[in-house]
C-alpha cells in the first residue's frame, strides 16, 4: 500500500509541469512577436512625449532594446538607459545612440532656453521694476537717516563710533530693502541662499584677514573705554610717552626723546597700561647706602627732615625712609618723597632730593661708603681746589620740559588730521 501511495506522489511531481505550460498555453513566436512591437510602440511614445529624441530608432528583439540615432547632448544619450529599462517587459538596452555632430541641432536647446528666459523675463519685468523702485526708496531712507549728524553724534562718544552706527544702519536698511524686493518678487526662498553664502564668505575673510579684525575691535573697545587722555604720560607694553592721539589702526605717542612710537590697538588693548598722569600726586625713590657703624635712626630721621622740607615736596603723603638691607659694604636705605608731577618734574625732584640729602649726611659726618677699590694719588691743594665746595642751595625742579614736551603733542593735534578717537568730555576708565 505504501508502494503504490509513493508511486502516485512521483506521477503527480512529473505531471504537474505539464498541467502548468497546458494551463498557461505555449509560448509562441507570434506572442513574443506582438509583446517586442508594444514595447517598441510604448518607447516612442515616451520619446515623443520628450521631444528630444526624434532621430532615434527604437528596435525590439526578444526583449532586447536596441537604440540608434543622434541626440543633442552626451548626457540626453545616457538617459535613455534608464528610460528604456523602465519599460514593463524589456530584458536588456543597448544604447548605440551618440552625440550629434550638427551644429545647428546642437543650437536648438540653447536657442530655445534662450527664448523662454527672455518670455519669462518679459513676464516678470512690471514686478521686477515695483521690487527695484521699493529697494531703492528704502535705501534711500536708510542712507538719508544716516546722514543725519545730531542723533549720531549725541550717542555715540566719537566720530569713529558714530561712522560705525551710520554704516551698521545702511547695511540694515540694504537688508530690508532686499527681503522686500524679493518678497514682491515671490523669491524670499533665496534670502536664506544669499545670507548662506554671505556668512561662508565673511567666514573665510575673517581667518584671512584675522589681524586687521583684532586691531579693528581693540579700536572700538579703547575708544569706548577711554583708558587716557591726550597729553597723559602713559607706558604701554615697555613704551613710554605722551598720547598725541588714538586712531582706528594705532594709538600714538610721543616719547621724552622726541620720537613717535605707533603701538597697534591690539597691542594697547591687550597690554598692561601704567597711565602717569591719572593722579596729580606722584612718587619717586632712590636708594643711599651708609656705613655700618653709623646711627640708622638717626640717620633716617636726618634723610626724612632733609628730604620733607625741600620746597616741591608734598606734606601729604610725607617723606620715608627705611633700611632695605644689609650689604658687606655698608646698610641700604630707601628713601621716597612725593610731589605734584603737574608742577614738579619727577626726574629733577629726584635728582635734588639724592644730591641734598647726600649734602646732609656728609654733613653730619656719616660716611658713604664706596665699595670699588681705586689708586689715589696724593698731592698737594692747590688755591684753585682748596676753594671748592659743593652748594646746598636747593636748586629748581619744576616741571618746564614736560611742559615743553605738552606743547609738542598739541601742536600735533592741531594738525589737519580728523580721525581721533580720544574726547576730552567722554568718560574715561
Amino acid at each position: 500500500m505504501m508502494r503504490l501511495f509513493l508511486l502516485l506522489c512521483l506521477f503527480l511531481s512529473l505531471a504537474a509541469p505539464s498541467f502548468a505550460q497546458e494551463a498557461s498555453g505555449p509560448i509562441t513566436t507570434e506572442n513574443s512577436a506582438q509583446q517586442d512591437a508594444a514595447i517598441a510602440l510604448r518607447i516612442r511614445e515616451i520619446l515623443g512625449e520628450l521631444g528630444n529624441y526624434d532621430d532615434v530608432t527604437v528596435i525590439v528583439n526578444e526583449g532586447v532594446v536596441t537604440l540608434r540615432g543622434t541626440t543633442t547632448s552626451a548626457i540626453e544619450a545616457i538617459e535613455l538607459d534608464t528610460l528604456a529599462a523602465r519599460v514593463e517587459g524589456v530584458v536588456a538596452v543597448r544604447n548605440q545612440v551618440t552625440e550629434t555632430t550638427d551644429i545647428a541641432r546642437r543650437l536648438d536647446p540653447a536657442i530655445e532656453r534662450f527664448r523662454a528666459r527672455i518670455d519669462q523675463f518679459i513676464v516678470l519685468l512690471p514686478l521686477a521694476l515695483i521690487a527695484g523702485f521699493a529697494f531703492a526708496l528704502v535705501v534711500f531712507v536708510g542712507f538719508a537717516i544716516a546722514r543725519m549728524r545730531n542723533p549720531w553724534e549725541k550717542l555715540a562718544p566719537n566720530k569713529f563710533i558714530a561712522e560705525i552706527y551710520r554704516q551698521l544702519l545702511r547695511i540694515a536698511f540694504v537688508i530690508f530693502g532686499i527681503v522686500i524686493a524679493l518678497d514682491i518678487l515671490n523669491a524670499t526662498a533665496l534670502l536664506s541662499t544669499i545670507l548662506g553664502a554671505a556668512g561662508i564668505i565673511g567666514l573665510a575673510l575673517g581667518f584671512a584677514v584675522r589681524d586687521t579684525v583684532e586691531n579693528f575691535i581693540a579700536s572700538v573697545m579703547l575708544s569706548f573705554r577711554q583708558p587716557f587722555r591726550p597729553n597723559d604720560t602713559v607706558e604701554i607694553n615697555g613704551d613710554v610717552g605722551k598720547v598725541i592721539r588714538l586712531t582706528s589702526r594705532a594709538t600714538i605717542l610721543l616719547s621724552f626723546d622726541g620720537n613717535h612710537i605707533r603701538i597697534p590697538n591690539a597691542t594697547v588693548f591687550k597690554s598692561r597700561i601704567i597711565n602717569f598722569s591719572q593722579n596729580a600726586e606722584r612718587r619717586f625713590m632712590f636708594h643711599i647706602t651708609v656705613e655700618r657703624e653709623a646711627d640708622l635712626q638717626e640717620t633716617r630721621a636726618l634723610i626724612e627732615e632733609t628730604v620733607q622740607n625741600l620746597p616741591f615736596i608734598l606734606t601729604e603723603p610725607a617723606a620715608q625712609t627705611w633700611i632695605e638691607a644689609l650689604h658687606p659694604a655698608g646698610v641700604e636705605l630707601v628713601v621716597t618723597g612725593w610731589v605734584d608731577q603737574n608742577e614738579t618734574s619727577i626726574v629733577r625732584a629726584k635728582g635734588e632730593a639724592l644730591r641734598q640729602v647726600k649734602l646732609a649726611v656728609q654733613a653730619a659726618g656719616i660716611v658713604i661708603p664706596d665699595a670699588t677699590q681705586a689708586i689715589e694719588l696724593k698731592q698737594e691743594p692747590t688755591a684753585a681746589t682748596a676753594d671748592l665746595h659743593e652748594s646746598t642751595k636747593v636748586e629748581p625742579v619744576s616741571a618746564s620740559e614736560d611742559a615743553a614736551l605738552a606743547r609738542i603733542v598739541d601742536a600735533e593735534r592741531d594738525l589737519e588730521i580728523t580721525e581721533d578717537l580720544l574726547r576730552q568730555d567722554s568718560l574715561q576708565e
